[in-house]
């Protein structure tokens, strides 16, 4: 089946729907699968981010349970 038929296809079940709870869940999952966060981020908590990632990369890991005895909790 080709991509615009699909397109098609599930506009109509849409729109012959009248079942709130299925329409809610689908509003749900399409906002849940488009939201992206980094926006919201500052630009500071990007660089964190960017920081920890370049870390990783280098190899420069430490165990989780160390991270959390670190922090005390």
């Amino acid at each position: 089946m080709q991509i615009d038929t699909s397109k098609i296809q599930l506009v109509k079940t849409i729109l012959d729907s009248e079942d709130e709870e299925f329409i809610s869940r689908l509003v749900d999952f399409v906002k849940n699968e488009t939201d992206d966060f980094w926006p919201d981020l500052t630009a500071e908590q990007q660089e964190d981010i960017k920081k920890g990632i370049a870390q990783l990369d280098q190899g420069k890991r430490k165990p989780y349970r160390a991270v959390i005895d670190r922090l005390g909790k």
